[in-house]
């Protein structure tokens, strides 16, 4: 999926959350399941960005963040490297 509507997403699932009622929810809103972690009950997802509003409401999702780069400033890995 290349289309730029579509975002990528970490969610985590609460422990009682039916796994393959999640994925059928992610797969009826035109997403799809990138990454299942094994030390969490989470996915990495890519859906329509209209329809991350309606996956809030999804039964036993406990957490949805958009899947964002982070990065250290650069005085935070200059102090790193001199002071480690």
């Amino acid at each position: 999926m290349t289309n730029p509507d579509f975002k990528t997403y970490i969610v985590t699932l609460k422990e009682n959350a039916a796994v393959e009622n999640f994925k059928k929810a992610i797969n009826a809103i035109g997403g799809e399941i990138g990454h299942e972690y094994s030390l969490i009950k989470g996915f990495s997802i890519k859906i329509p960005s209209i329809s991350a509003s309606e996956l809030h409401k999804t039964e036993g999702i406990n957490t949805i963040e958009e899947d964002k780069e982070n990065a250290m400033p650069h005085f935070a890995v200059i102090y790193f490297f001199i002071f480690k």
